[in-house]
């Protein structure tokens, strides 16, 4: 019997007929869903033009909610940038055969992945000043915030890759002469985060959101500027709060877009020559 018939066994016409009024059901009541809340917004005068009006004008984009975006994308690729290399650096780190490297790496990944990223932020911004005597940046205190926390879980990721990755291509490289730090760096790595692409673009996503948490420090990201100035301004806060989250929704399904077609380009090239090269030569030892 094939493991596939062991995990999943296909429907039957009357498993095929209840999944279908399943399905129907399912999506009936999420049409009522939606059409309740539609209802109880109308009644409260929610979908009333004048709410909307703000939105067609160009000096709410080009002064709220742009300026707004661009902080928000500014602060999540640089973290993206940091919480990768923190990754990897302290995925590495934790992988190490010297326990004054491992276990301070661990200790480090434990301690960032357990804070808030809230606290994080709080202690980044109005801790460092006590530190340093020096006024700590808005910008500064979200992006070390988010490349702490999210570099800590992206390290655990990136651990779990690594460790995935067959033994026969480590052994191929060592039976070649390679050293670990070369091991590392040119077979596992590589390989673990072509593996573990799902995980990593979740993370980023997460990155995205997470940026919103600036807003508690006085960071003018899109939620800062989007929801809460033009809500200030216009008195439409839900108007407000819908606008954004589309836009969060837009900003997260085209990095979801890119991590899909980079998955498909890496699997037209397939693996990397030196990789096959490690490969054979293990079979031949």
């Amino acid at each position: 019997m094939s493991t596939d018939a062991v995990l999943y066994d296909h429907p039957g016409p009357r498993a095929k007929i209840r999944n279908l009024v399943l399905t129907v059901v399912f999506g009936v009541a999420l049409l009522g869903l939606a059409y309740w809340v539609y209802a109880k917004f109308d009644e409260k005068g929610q979908w009333a033009g004048s709410l909307w009006k703000p939105f067609t004008a160009a000096s709410t984009w080009a002064d709220y909610i742009l300026p707004g975006l661009g902080h928000t994308l500014g602060a999540a690729a640089v973290a993206m940038v940091l919480a990768l290399t923190f990754g990897i650096v302290f995925a590495v780190g934790r992988l190490s055969d010297h326990w004054w490297v491992r276990l301070p790496a661990g200790a480090v990944v434990e301690f960032f992945r357990a804070v808030p990223l809230l606290l994080l932020m709080f202690f980044i911004f109005f801790g460092v000043p006590f530190i340093t005597e020096q006024p700590m940046s808005i910008f500064w205190a979200v992006v070390l915030g988010l490349t702490l926390y999210n570099g800590s879980v992206l390290a655990e990721a990136f651990r779990a890759g690594i460790y995935a990755v067959p033994r026969g291509q480590s052994e191929a490289a060592y039976a070649i002469g390679m050293r670990k730090s070369q091991v590392m760096r040119e077979i596992l790595v590589p390989q673990a985060a072509r593996s573990m692409l799902p995980v990593i673009v979740s993370q980023m996503v997460v990155l995205v959101k997470d940026t919103a948490l600036g807003y508690i420090i006085s960071y003018s990201e899109l939620l800062q500027m989007g929801v809460n100035n033009v809500a200030a301004n216009f008195g439409n806060v839900v108007q407000a709060a819908i606008v954004v989250a589309i836009i969060f929704i837009l900003v997260n399904s085209s990095l979801t877009a890119l991590a899909g077609w980079l998955e498909r380009r890496t699997r037209r090239v397939g693996k990397a020559p030196r990789t096959a090269a490690l490969v054979e030569a293990g079979d031949a030892v």
